[in-house]
């Protein structure tokens, strides 16, 4: 089965809304799951961001300063590891692709609100489609859900 690549363009809510939702719905089918930041600080934020993203939820995740990376369901990174053995990469805050077929999906997510983003995300999708892989580009709501526009 050829990677899916997806291209999540937010432009109403920022990613420390949008990501938790779509880590959920990763988590319910059983997905493993690796999140990748620009930055080892990014990461460390968004670790600590998503233990307290909601009064009722947390998301299960952790990092290498976790240790035990094979048990975790979702892992943070700014590298391109993947110790977690995950199926599904998502790649936030203009952090570096590692080779997408290793992956069933591969989600990149970018501020519609930053041009340089933006135009990031365009140099991956073109590079995506000469790849030969199945792309999706889905754009945020205004009530932060995503509609699908390619």
């Amino acid at each position: 089965m050829p990677t899916e690549v997806l291209f999540y363009h937010l432009t109403h809510k920022p990613l420390e809304e949008a990501l938790p939702q779509l880590l959920l719905k990763c988590l319910a089918r059983d997905w493993r799951v690796v999140v990748q930041t620009g930055s080892a600080e990014r990461c460390q934020a968004l670790d600590a961001h998503l233990w307290t993203f909601a009064d009722d939820s947390f998301l299960p995740h952790g990092t290498k300063q976790d240790g035990l990376a094979e048990l975790q369901p979702v892992y943070l990174t700014a590298e391109q590891d993947n110790p977690n053995a995950a199926h599904v990469r998502f790649l936030v805050d203009g952090a570096a692709p590692p080779a997408l077929a290793s992956y069933e999906r591969v989600i990149f997510m970018f501020d519609g609100r930053d041009q340089e983003a933006v135009a990031e995300a365009r140099g991956h999708w073109k590079d995506a489609k000469a790849g030969g892989f199945d792309l999706t580009y889905w754009q945020q709501t205004p009530a932060g859900g995503w509609e699908r526009k390619a």
